[in-house]
């Protein structure tokens, strides 16, 4: 009975993950397209990442660098344009493709790699100075303590890991109601997802999308223990009550273009930033 759970489990994941990746390579083509990705913009010049990013990864040039889960690649090539050798990842084979096209079109040096994160060790032998991923992106993985082993195993001794993503207590909130913070869900882990039905993208809230999504919910605390037991050592976490895009309809941009809740309103972390490095021994 117990190995007959196992297995239907196994297949549910399974199933989960497929879905996840026809929906976001459905994203990927409304993406390349949306003034949310402003992709004339890079082609132009202009970098996707924020002075947050730039300023606590430090300077990456002459550095090998590889992008988890990396979509369509603008923040990778925009790390390879400040010096970095860099390597983007994602599982969807739509946005990998566009990513190699705007390398292509830039002529900046990266290299794409169509591979789910976890199994990208069998896809990838070499070990890198910095691992970055950002920005909406642990929701999509099931397992951080096998997501903290992958980002261990690229790593070189003395390399540097490097995340900025949504606060997980932003999750506990309905994303749509239109004043105030609403809690809608549970903090803390749970095994099964939560099936997202198509609805627009965060990106183009009017896009026609057909796929379903599967989110995982994590706090803070798996994230940190994840990787202390990966066997890196975690050198700062920061909570931002900031945010890189409206997760909210009722957040307000500022003059810096950072999202935050409005005046009066209560403040709570938006989003997260950890930095940890790989020992030397």
């Amino acid at each position: 009975m117990t190995q007959r759970k196992s297995n239907a489990e196994s297949a549910a994941l399974t199933d989960s993950m497929a879905a996840n990746r026809r929906h976001w390579d459905e994203l990927a083509s409304i993406h390349f397209c949306s003034a949310f990705y402003d992709v004339d913009g890079f082609l132009a010049g202009k970098t996707t990442l924020t002075p947050l990013e730039t300023a606590e990864v430090g300077d990456v040039r002459g550095k090998s660098l590889l992008h988890l889960q990396c979509h369509l690649g603008l923040d990778t090539l925009s790390w390879a344009r400040l010096g970095a050798r860099a390597t983007g990842v994602d599982f969807s084979p739509r946005a990998i493709a566009l990513a190699r096209r705007l390398a292509r079109r830039t002529g900046v040096d990266a290299r794409f790699i169509r591979a789910n994160v976890y199994d990208l060790p069998r896809r990838l032998r070499e070990r890198y100075d910095v691992v970055v991923t950002t920005y909406g992106v642990l929701c999509w993985l099931p397992d951080l303590t096998r997501w903290a082993r992958v980002v261990s195993r690229f790593l070189r001794p003395g390399g540097a890991f490097y995340i900025a993503d949504f606060h997980p207590f932003t999750d506990v909130f309905n994303m749509d109601h239109a004043s105030t913070l609403q809690p809608a869900q549970s903090y803390f882990h749970r095994d099964e997802p939560v099936r997202e039905e198509p609805s627009g993208s965060y990106a183009d809230r009017g896009a026609a999308v057909h796929t379903p999504a599967y989110e995982w919910q994590h706090p803070l605390s798996d994230v940190v223990n994840a990787l202390i037991a990966a066997g890196l050592r975690i050198h700062s976490l920061r909570e931002h009550d900031v945010c890189a895009y409206r997760r909210f309809p009722f957040l307000v941009q500022g003059g810096d273009r950072w999202w935050r809740l409005p005046e009066g309103m209560p403040r709570i972390p938006l989003m997260f930033s950890l930095k940890a490095t790989r020992p030397t021994s």
